[in-house]
């Protein structure tokens, strides 16, 4: 049996121990800017919202390379990535400058960029921004999307990023 720690009175370092060990799934948030430049990141923060009207969430930093055009735009795209996507997850969490060389993207619905051979892709309008100390909670509701292969997921554990591999039964 582990012995307790003792607790940590800002609780930062209970906070960043505690959701180091929880996995999450990665996605892929690309917007453009009002002059058109692509930006995108990756986030563990995605959730569904609601299902009727499909509505969905993710997280991010207001000091973030990307905020000040998720701040600005109307539209986002949001990508479900698989084990495929590693080298993509790397890039996109990589040189904001560079995350866009290269032919893994393609332009899609209002310009936006397309993450390509993702498990699915879905583009929405975002209908609230909501500030929080120095992040924001997106919400986008979605109106148009597709699905591509399967694949087994990818996920973000212990700062790395994980595949699952077969499911429990």
């Amino acid at each position: 049996m582990a012995t307790p720690q003792a607790p940590d009175a800002s609780g930062f370092d209970a906070f960043a121990q505690a959701f180091r060990r929880h996995a999450a799934g990665v996605a892929i948030i690309t917007a453009v800017t009002p002059e058109g430049r692509p930006v995108g990141f990756t986030a563990t923060s995605l959730a569904s919202l609601a299902a009727n009207p499909p509505l969905a969430t993710f997280n991010m930093a207001r000091t973030a390379s990307s905020w000040p055009a998720i701040e600005q735009t109307e539209h986002v795209a949001i990508h479900i990535l698989g084990e495929r996507q590693f080298g993509v997850a790397q890039i996109l969490a990589g040189d904001n400058a560079k995350r866009f060389d290269g032919d893994h993207w393609e332009p899609g619905p209002h310009g936006l960029p397309i993450i390509r051979d993702v498990p699915a892709w879905m583009v929405g309008g975002i209908v609230a921004r909501t500030p929080v100390a120095d992040n924001a909670m997106i919400a986008v509701q979605i109106t148009e999307g597709a699905l591509g292969a399967p694949d087994e997921p990818l996920t973000y554990h212990e700062r790395a990023y994980r595949a699952l591999g077969a499911p429990l039964r």
